[in-house]
């Protein structure tokens, strides 16, 4: 039996990453150039990147079946591009990227700066930032200002806490109430894929998995999305962290456990709330995809590799975002050491806002745009152009709903006393009209085989309005003659000098 032709697609970056998923992925260096493959059975992506012009910054890999070459990990860290591996579910695995030689007094500074009183300055620092983020989409995304104010005041406690467990106690609080302004809102799908959609998929929810009893292993598309949106994001601040000679798993605000790194979860706090209202945005504004995720035998919702690329672009956007966080924290741990090793400046290597404010440059504040979303239709879910909500096949139905809501609405507002009465009035004048016009008025020229051959075929390129107001008829009379309705012949000498025709029907 001859075997399925393979088909090769070519991987471009997008956003400065590129994302591979499938089986058999491969990353390997051949003859100077960086090979990267994907894809599952014989659809297969590949590329092929030179040291000059790849525009990568991030390579990100889901899965673990395929392998990574040494060569290519040291192509990426020359390139200063970075790596991360994430697992299906969304964790994070792996991550490298350009790293510098970490100086010896900051980690001691990082690991004291819980008995020194730094840890707690941080800590506060960084929640209350996410506790504003959080008011704001409460605010403003949700439009929900009660859950907003509740926020505000737990934001005002903040400065009060003399301790890490009141500050987890204040977050936790304020999340319960911000993430109970999530539970009801909808989320949008085609209405072709509605069939195929869960009940429990069709609202936000709750935040806390009935599969774990935490955020892990999320039941339905939204807060897969924003689990896969918040372990990019926790990538990016592994990287950053290391960048700065920091240790990513040595925390402030978070509890140290297995396999976790604690700082980076902490850089994440103020970030959070940019996520939650790119999300938001999204799922407010354009329907999910059935065809973008699956659900496995336990319940856990999953998300497709096609759908993860497209979240994956949103990778340089949190690295942007975090940076100055990241450099705030260093700042502050190099606070408690009395001196430096070259300067009395804390490192700026990645905002390089050092640089820019050497060179007399002032340090603008970071505007995160997202990618857009593509614009779906609401109803097949195929791709259309932005402004519009059904692609031309599926605005059929839903004009002719309006149509006939129109109709009805028409109807019922033709029977009214008001509509009634103008309707009587109108009759009456044009019964007058009728009764006192003497035919001898009328021009011997203007003869009924006149009217129908010369002048009424000229009245079906006149406009309505025109007609309507030449004679003083009904926009529905008027388009009736425009069809080729014989009017009353008073009418007959106005729309005669209308078209243009003359004595003996000429045209002028």
């Amino acid at each position: 039996m001859a075997s399925s032709a393979v088909s090769q697609t070519e991987i471009h970056p997008r956003q400065g990453v590129i994302t591979l998923f499938g089986y058999g992925t491969s990353v390997r260096v051949d003859r100077g150039h960086l090979i990267l493959e994907d894809g599952i059975g014989t659809d297969r992506r590949q590329a092929r990147f030179p040291r000059v012009g790849h525009r990568l910054r991030r390579l990100v890999v889901i899965g673990s079946d395929g392998m990574v070459s040494l060569a290519a990990l040291r192509w990426l860290a020359d390139q200063d591009a970075s790596f991360v591996m994430l697992d299906r579910d969304g964790s994070v695995l792996a991550t490298t990227g350009p790293v510098r030689s970490s100086d010896a007094k900051l980690r001691r500074a990082q690991s004291l700066s819980i008995s020194n009183g730094a840890g707690l300055r941080i800590a506060r620092d960084l929640i209350s930032k996410k506790l504003s983020g959080q008011e704001q989409v409460a605010r403003h995304k949700l439009l929900d200002s009660s859950t907003a104010d509740t926020i505000a005041r737990y934001k005002v406690e903040m400065p009060q806490a003399d301790s890490i467990s009141t500050i987890r106690l204040i977050e936790s609080q304020s999340a319960r109430a911000y993430w109970s302004a999530w539970n009801t809102l909808p989320v949008n799908f085609p209405k072709s894929d509605l069939p195929r959609v869960p009940q429990h998929w069709r609202s936000f929810g709750t935040r806390v998995s009935p599969l774990t009893g935490s955020p892990r292993l999320a039941a339905n598309p939204p807060n897969a999305i924003l689990n896969y949106l918040y372990c990019v994001l926790e990538s990016e601040a592994r990287l950053a962290a290391a960048a700065l000679g920091l240790d990513p798993g040595l925390g402030v605000l978070h509890v140290d456990t297995p396999a976790r790194d604690s700082l980076a979860c902490d850089l994440m706090e103020p970030i959070r709330s940019h996520v939650d209202a790119y999300l938001l945005d999204w799922i407010t504004r354009q329907p999910l995809k059935r065809e973008w995720f699956f659900e496995q035998r336990d319940g856990n919702c999953r998300l497709m590799g096609p759908f993860a690329v497209r979240l994956s672009e949103t990778a340089t956007i949190w690295r942007r975002a975090v940076a100055p966080i990241a450099e705030w924290v260093a700042k502050q741990f190099w606070s408690t050491t009395r001196t430096r090793t070259q300067s009395n400046l804390s490192p700026t290597h990645l905002t390089q806002a050092h640089r820019r404010e050497a060179k007399g440059v002032s340090s603008t504040p970071i505007t995160l745009v997202a990618p857009q979303a593509q614009n779906l239709c609401r109803g097949c879910g195929g791709a259309i152009s932005p402004g519009r909500e059904h692609c031309a096949n599926c605005a059929v139905s839903p004009a002719t709903e309006r149509l006939a809501i129109a109709s009805r609405l028409g109807r019922v507002a033709a029977q009214s006393p008001e509509a009634l009465a103008k309707q009587a009035s109108s009759q009456r004048r044009h019964s007058r009209a009728r009764s006192s016009w003497d035919e001898s008025s009328q021009p011997a020229w203007i003869t009924p085989e006149l009217f129908s051959q010369k002048i009424q075929p000229l009245l079906s390129n006149v406009l309505t309005s025109v007609i309507r107001s030449t004679i003083g008829v009904s926009r529905w009379y008027a388009s009736r003659i425009r069809q080729g309705y014989r009017p009353h012949p008073r009418h007959w000498e106005a729309l005669a000098k209308l078209v243009g025709v003359s004595v003996e029907g000429e045209e002028r």
